[in-house]
């Protein structure tokens, strides 16, 4: 396969995607003059660049041939992260994001850029949750371990942690206003006008619903909740359903003989906490959407809106794919592998 560098690009040109496919425009920088129908030219500049799908061009190894860096501050900004809070397919997979920022790396081993845009994303979360109502726990997570790991920060330097004072007053006052937010969260329950409610579903809708849940903590919060929800959950075929969307029929009948030998009986709920404390859970069940890379282009991307790819507009390239037996799916990038292309 011939390598592609990512500069295949040429300076002042862009993609966009039209009703034909991809096609090759001029940008205009951001500091050029304003002409006499400036209004009219900015306005259709913006428009060609509003149909351009985030994506960024990323260093996947530097070698002496090919120096460049990573920055997390840019790839956040190209990919257009404070939409994707609002979106509900890739809600989760900021705040997986968040949550290994905050947990896997010390607030004061990151760079100042890379604390501040922490913030910055956990505040645009927090305001998304409190327009959506939706999500709380998740916020109510990041928010604790934040403040977890600033007051840890201020025992380990006796009353006072390391770096800036106007950056740590900085962070202090984000997090306050991010606790503001959240504490003025009030969840409110549906008017008598919204019918049917969820008590009034028949229980074969309720099972529906439940079927159709990943995470296993979902179901016990669902079955603390109501009764009809706790008889439905407590069925061995909601545990049956999600053992097998989770785990192999190889480690699924290894885990079944062996809970025979102990117990006659069969309990799938006993057989999903085992697999799930010797294998774990699919990490990209966790997420409706996650980043791709393209191996051809080098480019990180959210699959559901695409990017300009040199296999899709390169004749040349594109034969020589097809005599190499190609093109190659793209690769999806959960929130570890994401972190792990910056140096932090």
């Amino acid at each position: 396969m011939p390598f592609i560098s990512k500069d295949w690009r040429s300076p002042g040109e862009e993609w966009v995607k039209t009703q034909e496919g991809w096609e090759k425009k001029k940008v205009l920088e951001c500091t050029a003059q304003r002409s006499g129908d400036g209004e009219e030219g900015d306005k259709s500049t913006n428009e060609a660049v509003s149909r351009i799908p985030p994506h960024c061009h990323i260093t996947i190894k530097c070698t002496r041939e090919i120096a460049g860096f990573n920055g997390l501050s840019e790839a956040v900004r190209r990919l257009d992260f404070s939409s994707a809070v609002r979106d509900v397919r890739r809600f989760n997979y900021i705040c997986a994001l968040l949550e290994l920022l905050l947990h896997g790396q010390r607030l004061t081993h990151l760079p100042g850029a890379a604390q501040k845009l922490l913030l910055s994303m956990l505040e645009q979360l927090a305001d998304q949750v409190a327009q959506s109502q939706q999500n709380l726990n998740a916020l109510r997570a990041l928010l604790s371990g934040v403040s977890a790991l600033r007051e840890a920060e201020r025992r380990s330097c006796w009353g006072r942690p390391l770096g800036s004072r106007a950056l740590w007053g900085h962070h202090d006052h984000a997090i306050a206003r991010i606790h503001h937010i959240a504490s003025a969260i009030r969840i409110q329950e549906p008017g008598p006008e919204v019918v049917p409610k969820l008590h009034d579903l028949p229980e074969e809708c309720i099972r529906d619903i439940l079927l159709r849940l990943a995470d296993h903590r979902d179901l016990d919060a669902a079955s603390s909740a109501w009764s009809v929800m706790s008889s439905v959950c407590s069925e061995q075929r909601i545990w049956r359903e999600l053992v097998s969307f989770h785990f192999t029929n190889q480690q699924i009948d290894a885990a079944v003989a062996k809970i025979k030998e102990d117990d006659k009986e069969v309990e799938w709920k006993k057989i999903f906490h085992h697999l799930r404390k010797l294998y774990g859970l699919r990490e990209e069940a966790q997420f409706a959407e996650t980043l791709s890379l393209c191996r051809h282009c080098r480019c990180l991307f959210w699959r559901s809106l695409g990017h300009p790819c040199i296999a899709d507009q390169c004749p040349e390239y594109r034969e020589r794919l097809r005599e190499a037996g190609g093109p190659l799916p793209p690769s999806p990038v959960p929130p570890a592998a994401f972190l792990k292309f910056f140096s932090l």
